[in-house]
């Protein structure tokens, strides 16, 4: 990470409050990319599977300086080279490789990935090789030469190749290693399939040597002012920087210190909404670059337990989902098929999404705003990590980072969240709470959250006290009366009370079902005891006077290794209220009635 020090900022207005009052730390990852000069390397990749990391350790198990990331070739006939990426298999890129190769199912190691790709030089560029994910760690080489690494699964990473490249002929080797670790984040327990690979595209992007790297435009917190920063790298101090927005008549300057240049405009947007999820185009222009973007403006606050948009009360009518890919399963790995699910919660009856439980794709979070989603974005700080682990808490520091870089300018994303079922314990409320205070330094306009899963028992029912409850703006609970406790009939008549005057998502709550397995309610797995579920617990949440929304689990049947039930689950988990192949289970018109009575 790179830190963006505090600056002198212009003033344009005088009543301006800096967005960011305090020094920040934001990824180095460029903004916007969808905007910039690109070259895809996705397509077939070469690939060797290599479990005992052969290509990598030699027999000594010590890191190798000629291991399969020299791509090397025979140049006699009694040359000793036991690895050839021209004969080996190849694979899709983005995509798992678990749904690929048959063999590779329930594979967790090491892959090799290679790609050749041809390069003609510009003067006056760089060029960045990006990923936009790679499952889990990941280390690069751009023709033999390691350029760097890079460790989580759903987050982009980049490195400036410029000097690396050469004219003509290139290749890049990703050495790919999914494998559960403990210290990792996620850790070795999870409820979603270890999809392995580079599971998003891989683009070559290439800048002007001075160019926008990074910027911040919203409104900002209390305020009607639209303001931010913009970075410019290799830039000089009085370099101008400009900001247009054609459609509100705006057009105001600034010039870098240190780097970066702030900004503040006086205007009056139509504000985003899910009903009117208004996007302005906005530009930014320097003496060099010029990106633009679409990006909308609104405001999100609590009061005691309601959630306001632009200052009204809005209730969350949601769904968690996950980045499986409908039909054929797998990873979520281009724009239609976002939409797919996306249109899927819209005829549910949605104004919101949970992301779970990591990061989606930037095409996921663009194409929800684009349709009035509001998103809960987290990451997977999820179970039993280790919370007294100072590496596990970089890592997941980081991981938070780079979600917050990538999508600080995405109007729709309400809420940032730390983590999920979290069990309480002294060392996780110091770990989580301090993630939550990082959030608030990087972004100050969102809130924060965590979905729980205690909750006291008492006279009056549950009672939400999780100390954690103090750190987080609004509460998720996940609750599964019907499933995991009690019987269905039992839920209507649960009573909820809270420790805290802050507004609470039911994050998760259902029950699941093979689709077209029918029966009477009280049979599990079929689709009508999913359905009684679903009723009796939206009974239990009307009666809930501090309930700001929910978002039941969850919209698809998702691939599970924990889920192996021979002709009901086969590794998924069971809970979608659509099956994989996209039919709509019974439980799914029950929520999509309830939200069609709802008024907000």
């Amino acid at each position: 990470m790179k830190p963006i020090k505090s600056v002198l900022i212009l003033l344009f207005i005088s009543s301006f409050t800096p967005l960011f009052a305090q020094e920040r730390e934001f990824s180095d990852l460029l903004q916007n990319i969808d905007a910039r000069e690109k070259v895809s390397l996705n397509g077939l990749w070469d690939i060797i599977i290599d479990p005992l990391e052969n290509g990598y350790y030699n027999h000594r198990l010590q890191p190798m300086d000629n291991g399969y990331f020299k791509n090397a070739k025979m140049q006699s006939p009694s040359d000793l080279i036991e690895y050839n990426f021209d004969t080996s298999d190849q694979i899709m890129v983005p995509g798992d490789w678990n749904t690929q190769m048959e063999k590779l199912y329930y594979y967790e190691g090491t892959v090799w990935y290679k790609k050749d790709f041809n390069y003609t030089a510009k003067t006056n560029e760089l060029v960045y090789l990006y990923f936009e994910a790679v499952n889990y760690e990941a280390i690069v080489y751009l023709n033999g030469e390691r350029i760097g690494t890079h460790t989580g699964g759903y987050t982009p990473f980049q490195f400036e190749v410029t000097d690396k490249l050469k004219e003509g002929d290139n290749f890049v080797v990703v050495k790919v290693d999914n494998k559960r670790k403990r210290e990792n984040v996620p850790t070795v327990n999870q409820d979603w399939w270890n999809y392995g690979g580079i599971t998003r595209s891989v683009h070559l992007i290439s800048t002007p040597k001075t160019h926008i790297s990074d910027y911040s435009i919203q409104l900002a917190k209390g305020s009607t002012n639209i303001q931010g920063w913009v970075t410019v790298e290799n830039g000089s101090d009085g370099d101008n920087v400009e900001i247009s927005i054609p459609e509100l008549r705006k057009n105001v300057k600034s010039v870098v210190k240190n780097g970066k240049a702030s900004f503040s405009i006086k205007a009056k947007p139509t504000l985003w909404e899910p009903k009117n999820p208004k996007l302005y185009e906005v530009t930014i222009k320097t003496g060099t670059d010029e990106i633009t973007d679409t990006i909308g403006f609104r405001t999100v606050s609590t009061q005691g337990s309601k959630i306001l948009l632009n200052g009204k009360e809005i209730f969350l009518k949601g769904i968690s989902i996950h980045e499986e890919a409908p039909f054929k399963t797998g990873r979520v790995t281009s724009k239609e098929e976002c939409r797919i699910l996306l249109q899927w919660a819209k005829e549910l009856g949605c104004n919101y999404i949970r992301l779970a439980h990591y990061p989606h794709s930037e095409t996921m979070v663009r194409e929800a705003e684009k349709m009035g989603f509001m998103i809960w974005s987290e990451i997977p700080v999820y179970w039993t990590i280790l919370f007294d682990n100072k590496d596990t808490y970089a890592n997941a520091k980081n991981q938070l980072t780079e979600m917050i870089s990538r999508d600080k300018n995405r109007a729709a994303i309400l809420m940032w969240s730390v983590a999920n079922e979290t069990p309480e314990g002294e060392a996780r409320l110091d770990f989580l709470t301090n993630l939550a205070n990082e959030a608030r330094k990087l972004d100050n306009t969102r809130l924060i959250t965590a979905a729980l899963d205690t909750q006291s028992e008492g006279e009056g029912g549950k009672m939400i006290e999780d100390p954690l409850g103090k750190a987080v703006d609004v509460i998720g609970i996940n609750h599964y009366c019907g499933w995991y406790v009690d019987k269905p009939q039992k839920c209507s008549s649960v009573k909820w009370a809270s420790a805290y005057d802050k507004p609470m998502i039911m994050s998760e709550v259902g029950g699941g079902a093979l689709y077209g397995l029918h029966g009477s309610k009280n049979e599990r797995w079929t689709e009508e005891y999913q359905a009684e579920v679903y009723r009796t617990n939206i009974e239990m949440m009307r009666n809930i006077e501090f309930l700001s929304g929910l978002s039941p689990w969850i919209l698809m049947d998702f691939r599970s290794s924990r889920r192996p039930l021979k002709r009901i689950q086969e590794d998924f988990n069971r809970k979608g209220l659509i099956s994989e192949q996209g039919m709509k289970k019974q439980a799914f018109y029950i929520l999509r009635d309830y939200y069609l009575k709802e008024n907000n």
